[in-house]
């Protein structure tokens, strides 16, 4: 496997801003739905999901 010493800490910066994203999502103006579709993009879809919402996000 990769042998990539900083493994751990990158994945705890991914949990990180998973965490602020989703907290960002459940705070704005956003309808139930779209709160949903953004949080379950998020948790199954970590780095991708993240990216998808920084750019396309709820503001």
């Amino acid at each position: 496997m990769l042998d990539f010493p900083y493994g751990g800490l990158l994945g705890l910066i991914i949990l990180f801003l998973d965490i602020y994203a989703i907290i960002k999502v459940a705070q704005s103006s956003a309808s139930a739905g779209m709160k949903a579709l953004w949080i379950v993009i998020i948790l199954f879809l970590p780095i991708l999901g993240l990216i998808l919402w920084w750019l396309f996000g709820p503001k």
